[in-house]
């Protein structure tokens, strides 16, 4: 698949086999957009929080937070797929997949939180930083999105799900490679999470530039509810590298 962008469900081929609406009110907006990650996200934190209050209302046992992370995280991932590959599923399917990631993000922060007390809303507020800052830059077009800088993060994103995959291989063989240890927090092992968290970052930038051009090219408005489910992807990612960065940061 010829991907644009590094985001699997957000790409420039996105809106190539879309039929466009014959009228204005049909297609998707800006604001529609918006809206609608908005929803996703507050569904998402619901959930999220859900998961946590089981965590401290059994005063912080994993085992009650592990059987709704492992739903979340098999859910959010077959979900993630069936909309990628059918993107009308998108406006059914977006919420029960925020729910599953908000399982799964709960789960996770219980247990980085349990190891790192405070790290949870350290990593919730700088991930919210990190949006707001990726905005303000592409709506002030402080960096633009062309063709050269969405190749370089594009490859850059490639380099790092090949690596990740590989070394999620290799453990089944009992090789873990270290840089990747949460427990690691040695120069190198948080150089590459910074890294990793600057990728991240800047796929954000990529999926602004994605929805901003289905607006332009008079998608459906059903593309609002798959382009807020592509811009959760990477939030979500995001927030994860933040909380490993943020657990090499505290094993120090």
């Amino acid at each position: 698949m010829d991907y644009k962008s590094g985001n699997p469900g957000l790409n420039t081929n996105t809106f190539n086999s879309v039929a466009k609406p014959l009228e204005a009110g049909e297609r998707m907006t800006v604001q529609g957009t918006v809206n609608k990650s908005f929803l996703m996200l507050i569904v998402l934190l619901l959930t999220a929080l859900w998961t946590w209050a089981q965590f401290f209302t059994h005063a912080g046992n994993l085992q009650s937070v592990t059987v709704p992370m492992i739903v979340g995280v098999i859910g959010g991932f077959v979900l993630s797929l069936i909309i990628i590959f059918k993107q009308t599923t998108a406006p059914y399917l977006a919420l029960p997949y925020a729910a599953l990631e908000g399982l799964a993000m709960g789960g996770i922060s219980a247990m980085f939180e349990l190891k790192y007390p405070g790290i949870a809303i350290q990593a919730v507020g700088l991930t919210f930083g990190v949006l707001g800052a990726m905005l303000i830059a592409y709506t002030l077009r402080l960096i633009n999105v062309t063709a050269r800088f969405r190749s370089i993060v594009i490859g850059l994103t490639g380099a790092i799900a090949l690596f990740y995959v590989v070394a999620m291989v290799l453990s089944l063989f009992h090789v873990n490679l270290s840089i990747l240890s949460v427990n690691n927090a040695s120069p190198l092992s948080i150089l590459f999470s910074l890294a990793v968290m600057v990728v991240a970052a800047m796929n954000l930038l990529l999926d602004f530039n994605i929805i901003e051009t289905g607006v332009s090219q008079g998608a459906p408005r059903y593309m609002e509810w798959y382009c807020a489910f592509g811009l959760m992807v990477t939030l979500v990612w995001l927030y994860m590298e933040v909380l490993r960065f943020l657990g090499k940061m505290r094993s120090r």
